[in-house]
């Protein structure tokens, strides 16, 4: 397993990240810490939670077992220190957690000490804003993305404040450190500029969606990366399972994350089934996993700092951590950038 250091902190965290979204879902407890103590003994050093989560389907019933399920492993384990942690605090919007409140201090307060109780732990490595409360161009909302109604000095006046706010809570020892995800090129520079300013927490890093089926992050997210050592952490590098294959001739299998959520966040559509048939015959040619090939791919892209990958049972989480160590080929990468001129947004 290689390590990547995350932004400019000296924090080192594995190039894969186990995600933990179906945990209290499609996966019970002891399914879920089988994966962590697989993923532990292969070099995993990096976990990814979020309040809101377990999803498919997400329920209010069940928002933030999936934090429990990983602090009772916490716990149990004594294994706290071979973990880097991070969590993330819910946006504008979604009802299901604090009935739709937008990210403000007292929201923070209220996630953060909630997180701290579930995950049972003292402190979070890595807290993220899950998404701006101004609005996002992620899922699928890039075809309809306006931000000509955004209030320059409100989003700016908001930042500061939360930021000051975060600064408190890494003075009071609950966290660590400070990122982003759903974010935009413009909000992170905006963020880093007002840290720089003020002397306050700097951004170490970027979730947002990534994979050879959605390459957004590639343009504008890509330059800021690497001016500013903000690494990406990429979720949804499987494109939520259509990479591995087990989709490929429009086919649900039972149990899968399709036979949840149908159009798969809007990923499914007459436009994706063509660019998936050619990755899936790369991967063939070449005579590789095509999870193997879309994880390789993605971590070794020069912005990233971990892809953030899920698994629902521990036979997918075996192929998916042996991508650790490939390197793709010339060849394959050269196949690779003519399906992406073919088909640059499939979805």
């Amino acid at each position: 397993m290689r390590y990547k250091q995350l932004g400019r902190t000296d924090v080192k965290v594995s190039a894969l990240c186990l995600g933990s979204m179906t945990w209290g879902s499609q996966n019970t407890a002891p399914e879920a810490h089988a994966q962590i103590d697989m993923a532990l003994d292969r070099g995993v050093n990096f976990i990814d939670t979020a309040e809101m989560y377990p999803v498919n389907p997400l329920a209010k019933e069940t928002q933030g077992d999936t934090e429990r399920i990983l602090g009772d492993w916490i716990g149990a384990s004594g294994r706290r220190q071979d973990v880097i942690l991070a969590t993330k605090v819910s946006g504008k919007g979604y009802m299901n957690v604090r009935d739709g409140a937008p990210i403000t201090p007292a929201s923070i307060d209220l996630a953060l000490d909630a997180s701290l109780r579930s995950l049972k732990t003292d402190y979070i490595d890595l807290y993220q804003l899950h998404w701006p409360n101004r609005g996002s161009y992620m899922f699928r909302q890039n075809w309809t993305y306006d931000a000509s109604g955004q209030d320059s000095d409100e989003v700016l006046d908001h930042m500061i404040e939360v930021l000051q706010h975060l600064e408190k809570c890494r003075a009071d020892g609950k966290i660590r450190h400070i990122g982003l995800s759903n974010e935009s090129a413009w909000g992170t520079m905006r963020w880093l500029s007002i840290a720089a300013a003020q002397g306050l927490p700097r951004m170490v890093s970027v979730q947002n969606e990534y994979s050879l089926l959605c390459r957004h992050f590639d343009l504008d997210m890509a330059e800021v990366a690497h001016h500013e050592k903000v690494g990406l952490l990429a979720f949804s590098p499987l494109a939520t399972g259509l990479l591995t294959g087990k989709y490929h001739g429009d086919i649900t299998p039972d149990g899968s994350r399709r036979s949840h959520v149908a159009n798969l966040g809007g990923r499914i559509c007459d436009t994706m089934w063509p660019a998936l048939d050619a990755y899936m015959n790369i991967a063939a040619k070449h005579d590789l996993n095509p999870a193997q090939m879309a994880l390789a791919w993605a971590m070794n892209r020069p912005f990233m700092t971990s892809a953030i990958f899920g698994a629902t049972d521990l036979d997918q989480l075996d192929v998916a951590l042996g991508a650790a160590d490939l390197t793709l080929d010339t060849t394959v990468m050269e196949d690779i950038a003519i399906a992406y001129r073919q088909f640059p947004m499939p979805f």
